[in-house]
């Protein structure tokens, strides 16, 4: 357990000029003041636009608002780790009113008992009135943030929406082949094996890679059709909670020795990419452009743009979403979907001079006008509103950039502790995904997330002695497995006593007795 010296010099409200704004009903201080702020994410290494250093506009426009301004603080502009900008602002022995941004819960949760962050509890109760009807109104989130001392130290980055990646197919090799979309796994292997033995591309070669994947770790999205699981969460390899209430991580579930064998096999026989772990973020564009691909699981809006982009390149292309497969154990399930609270959003620093002016800015973004400028921009500029409904500007549809890129360099949807809109999105997304959301909102897929736990001193302890070495041992076999060194099967006995000897059964049991106190 890293330790934290407290022994820090007060740093409040700073005495810049501050700009005068208009009077609302949404002020938060009676005089304007400045608060400053520490806000690391992988886009931008400081409060402001990136490159030019200018204010965001949404920033200028919550000013106004507000009557508070923003003042850059960021330590570790040099670096993109956010982890390593946050280890070097508790270092440094100062820190500013605002410490935000990217996977902060974890720090914060350590220190935050520790007096480096203020709980929020009461002030939240008392001064921040939209933020505590958020809570009322999703019971277990607040509870899902909290400390191992009960409190609860930031106010995180809150996603919108239900799903988030889908199985995609192209339906214009289904058709080439006369074949129906597949209705279950055994069904799925002779759709791929057909991919891969049929010549769907009609370029004579048999060059077709039947199941691709952007991040090798979708190849372990396969094996929920054999009814074991990769993660319970939208974090790759999580932990998740099985039928009896009980913490465990997939990867020692016995039902994964089964499923496994099962990847094994179809990446033996060809219907993986044989370079899923090696060709990287651009596997997408690269096999859909060269009409390579034949299925993925990937997220609904930019997957469902390349009927668009591919269109006039691809003749007939179509690649849509269809229903997951129906497992070997007949069940139907989309393990991935939108996390309901991010590691991501902002704390208030114990050196913050007036914690209640700060709480209370928070609490602006989670009203109707906060809300809607941190997700949309500011109106007349990205967005009007019409028959009371946000609505991007034509230019903001139509431009070359993604919309969530334009949004960034105005300082909407940035990891500030925010409520996000899902009509941001949903704009943006081509028809097809919208029919394809519709289609996934037929069934019942979804599943309920494990959103984490909060570890007190010995666990944490308990938890990094062990699960670093574990996590690795497990994706290296994994990995071996897959690509044929070895025999999941036969090597089964053997890797569950590594396991053991490795101190799965410590961390499992820190885990769940911080289960049980967080949520029971």
């Amino acid at each position: 357990m890293r330790k934290l010296s407290l022994a820090l010099t007060i740093l409040g409200t700073t005495s810049l000029t501050v700009p005068a704004y208009a009077e609302s009903h949404l002020q938060v201080v009676d005089k304007p003041v400045e608060l400053t702020i520490h806000m690391h994410w992988p886009r931008a290494q400081g409060y402001m636009v990136p490159k030019s250093g200018e204010p965001y506009p949404v920033e200028l426009e919550a000013r106004k608002l507000t009557g508070v301004s923003l003042v850059d603080a960021t330590a570790g502009r040099n670096s993109t780790d956010s982890n390593e900008a946050m280890n070097l602002l508790i270092a440094q022995g100062k820190m500013p009113d605002i410490v935000g941004g990217h996977l902060i819960q974890q720090p914060v949760n350590e220190y935050g008992p520790q007096g480096a962050f203020v709980p929020l509890n009461e002030l939240v109760e008392e001064h921040a009135p939209n933020i505590a009807k958020f809570w009322e109104d999703h019971p277990g989130l607040k509870e899902a943030i909290s400390a191992y001392d009960g409190n609860y130290y930031y106010i995180p980055y809150l996603p919108d929406g239900k799903y988030g990646r889908a199985w995609f197919i192209r339906q214009d090799w289904l058709d080439a082949l006369g074949l129906e979309q597949p209705q279950d796994v055994d069904e799925l292997y002779d759709v791929l094996v057909a991919f891969r033995d049929q010549d769907p591309n009609g370029n004579g070669l048999k060059d077709e890679i039947p199941y691709f994947a952007r991040q090798w770790e979708e190849v372990n999205r396969l094996l929920t059709l054999w009814d074991a699981r990769s993660s319970g969460s939208d974090t790759y390899h999580d932990f998740y909670v099985n039928d009896e209430g009980i913490l465990v991580h997939p990867y020692a579930q016995v039902a994964y020795r089964d499923a496994l064998a099962n990847v094994a096999k179809w990446y033996a026989e060809g219907l993986i990419d044989p370079e899923i772990f090696t060709r990287g973020s651009s596997s997408r564009d690269y096999l859909l452009s060269e009409n390579l691909g034949g299925m993925t699981h990937d997220w609904f809006a930019s997957t469902s743009g390349y009927n668009d982009a591919l269109g006039d390149k691809i003749d007939g292309f179509n690649f849509i979403p269809f229903l997951p497969p129906a497992s070997a154990g007949g069940v139907r399930m989309e393990e991935h979907r939108r996390i309901p609270i991010k590691p991501d959003g902002w704390a208030i620093s114990h050196m913050a001079k007036d914690p209640v002016t700060v709480i209370k800015y928070f609490d602006f973004w989670f009203t109707e006008e906060g809300r809607l400028l941190s997700n949309f921009g500011v109106e007349g500029k990205t967005w009007d509103m019409i028959d009371g409904e946000p609505v991007y500007k034509p230019e903001v549809l139509n431009s070359d950039s993604p919309v969530n890129s334009q949004m960034y360099l105005e300082g909407a949807q940035i990891q500030r502790g925010y409520w996000q809109d899902y009509r941001y999105e949903w704009q943006w997304t081509s028809e097809a995904a919208r029919k394809g959301i519709e289609l996934y909102d037929s069934e019942d897929l979804l599943i309920d997330q494990f959103l984490g736990v909060a570890l007190n001193k010995k666990e944490q302890a308990v938890f990094d002695r062990y699960w670093p070495s574990l996590r690795t041992y497990m994706l290296e076999r994994q990995q071996a497995w897959i690509l044929g060194a070895g025999d999941v099967q036969a090597d089964w006995d053997d890797y569950a006593k590594t396991l053991d000897k490795m101190g799965y059964a410590d961390v499992i049991e820190v885990l769940n007795t911080a289960y049980e106190r967080q949520y029971n």
